[in-house]
């Protein structure tokens, strides 16, 4: 009989499969199926297979084992993912960087991962990479993916060396993805995902989303993030990998028609792109879809709504982080449910395998509809942060990672977001979560996107801010609403590192306290968000309407004086303290994939609500 001190050490007994051994089944037993294409390759998956082992052989020439790491910076190319799938398949750990980071933070991120290899996309990312190497000296190695001054380019080796074997070198419990946050303060973290955390949402994704049966699914969004992993289910079933290099409407569009695309991963506001063009809607037959899943950002119900009326019931929403990974929970398609007031505004409930619930700052679960941190446990989530002691016994204390998202939970089992506690504003000694205010401003019919973040205020201690795009058509509108008045004007702002032009401001909206007060100071109301939960099914239509009518009427009545966009406000949004930016031209940049620059973005309106 075994006792506490002489039981065996079983941990590697049930230690699990890997990414690596998912890859090469995949290859294995689809063979000649169509596996990847990205407008210039279309390989089957014998042919993928094919180029994964000469990654291989190419890998271990350059000196790559188990153990190494590697970093990629491309575009979405089958050659980028045939890398990665041979670095999992080695063994080797791999880091991910996203295509609109700055430079900054690729130079940190290859340094503190310490990369043994950087292989660039020479034609996109060539001074990008230089930039790298001569800002990292312990980066041992550069190479291109296409020709590249000064930089051996890997194509004509890959072609022409020998395909290894396809064996399974890695363990579950080693790191496969070295993955860096966007974090909304200080230098972004390095989360370690091991194969494990990597198969259980493989598997979480294949078994408990409403895939077709013959999945061909379109990558649109980088695949070095959210797409990416999302490839690993495709894969399991055999499905086509469809990959375009960023998303433009009409390319996007066009190659769901051509290609019958029946599952796609959007972010909100690329939705949004395709519910607000008609026009392009008519030239592209999109009526393939039969999955969008929708995340990174939350979506406006009503937005959610007219998609909904155009695509169908196809929608199917994930919510995770870097730190456990898509599938803290999802909302099927079935759980689109616009019978059941508010359940458009829900993340879905915990995946199967996957211990959620809401703490409060003592650590006690709150109550129904009462306001708590998420907190997750279970084989999803990270091995800690990489080199970070001090953030690890922060965020994992108390035998749980704390993911820093509010929510409550319903009588149902349903999750609703309210914000990011770091997001929370402080505003006289309330409580105000952004994605309240985000959501009433985005269920006006002229408002395309919004983003609500805190600035600072003397006498409120914090101001409430409002970003807002408007939909094609609504500045002429507004102009025609008050002929004379020419209500915009071109404010200079010049932010550092940023190029210097005029941006087009709506003007600060004086006698909008009003407004504000019909959400904020409702009885009920300040109570925080359990208390706007509560009263959501009977007062959250009419709080809306209202704050939408009283918005388009002070827009309307020319009730506006210059204001000026403070590098403050636009380096907040940049860096991933709100959770969906403001861009002009339905195109938008999302901080949750990775805390990319706003670069070309050009902020559209201003509204700030003054107490």
């Amino acid at each position: 009989m075994n006792t506490a001190t002489n039981a065996p050490d079983l941990r590697h007994l049930h230690s699990g499969g890997t990414i690596g051994n998912l890859v090469v089944n995949a290859i294995a037993r689809f063979g000649d199926q169509p596996a990847i294409a990205d407008g210039k390759v279309r390989w089957s998956y014998r042919e993928f297979g094919d180029t994964v082992g000469r990654f291989i052989s190419l890998f271990r020439s350059l000196g790559l084992k188990k153990g190494s790491a590697l970093s990629i910076l491309a575009s979405n190319r089958a050659e980028s993912w045939a890398a990665i799938c041979a670095a999992l398949v080695m063994g080797v750990r791999y880091t991910p960087l996203h295509p609109m980071a700055a430079e900054d933070d690729h130079a940190f991120i290859i340094e503190d991962a310490e990369i043994d290899l950087l292989i660039v996309e020479g034609a996109k990312f060539g001074p990008r990479g230089m930039a790298i190497k001569s800002r990292v000296p312990t980066l041992k190695n550069l190479y291109s993916i296409g020709p590249m001054d000064g930089v051996r380019d890997i194509m004509p080796d890959l072609a022409t060396v020998k395909a290894a074997p396809l064996v399974d070198e890695s363990s579950s419990h080693e790191i496969a993805f070295l993955a860096y946050t966007g974090g909304t303060t200080g230098r972004s973290k390095g989360v370690m995902l091991s194969h494990r955390a990597l198969v259980t949402m493989t598997l979480l994704l294949y078994s408990d989303w409403d895939w077709p049966e013959q999945i061909r699914f379109l990558a649109a969004t980088p695949i070095s993030h959210a797409a990416g992993v999302t490839l690993f289910p495709v894969m399991m079933r055999g499905g086509l990998m469809r990959l375009v290099q960023g998303f433009e409407p009409e390319v996007y569009a066009g190659v769901v028609a051509a290609e019958k695309i029946n599952s796609t991963f959007l972010v909100p506001t690329l939705i949004y792109a395709l519910i607000d063009n008609e026009d392009l809607r008519k030239r592209h037959d999109m009526s393939s879809l039969q999955m969008i899943v929708y995340g990174a950002a939350p979506m406006s119900p009503d937005r959610l709504k007219e998609g909904m009326k155009i695509f169908g019931k196809v929608f199917v929403q994930l919510y995770g982080q870097t730190e456990a990974p898509q599938v803290i929970t999802s909302m099927r398609k079935i759980d689109h449910d616009e019978t059941k007031p508010g359940r458009l505004g829900s993340c879905g409930r915990a995946s199967p395998g996957v211990d959620v619930k809401l703490f409060d700052a003592d650590m006690k679960e709150v109550g129904i509809n009462e306001p708590g941190e998420i907190c997750v446990r279970g084989p999803l989530v990270m091995d800690g942060y990489w080199k970070r002691p001090d953030a690890n016994a922060e965020t994992l204390r108390g035998g749980w990672l704390h993911t820093g998202d509010v929510a409550i939970k319903d009588e149902d089992g349903y999750f609703y977001i309210v914000d990011r506690t770091k997001d929370m504003i402080i505003s006289g000694g309330f409580n105000i979560y952004p994605r309240e205010v985000e959501d009433a401003l985005m269920s006006h019919p002229s408002v395309a996107s919004a983003a609500v973040i805190g600035i600072p205020d003397e006498k409120w201690g914090e101001a409430v801010k409002g970003f807002v795009v408007l939909k094609a058509g609504a500045l002429e509108l507004r102009h025609g609403a008050s002929p004379g008045r020419n209500t915009t004007e071109a404010v200079p702002v010049h932010p550092s590192g940023w190029p210097s032009q005029d941006w087009d401001v709506l003007r600060h909206i004086e006698g909008v306290s009003d407004t504000y007060r019909l959400l904020r100071h409702r009885p009920g109301a300040h109570a925080g968000p359990a208390g706007l939960r509560r009263r959501q099914a009977g007062h959250q239509d009419r709080r809306q309407r209202a704050l939408g009518h009283e918005l388009l009427e002070q827009l309307q009545a020319g009730h506006a004086r210059q204001v000026e966009v403070h590098q403050r406000e636009v380096e907040a949004l940049a860096v991933g303290q709100t959770q969906g930016l403001v861009c002009e031209g339905g195109s938008a940049h999302f901080p949750a994939l990775g805390g990319e620059e706003l670069r070309e973005a050009r902020p559209q309106g201003v509204v700030v609500f003054d107490q």
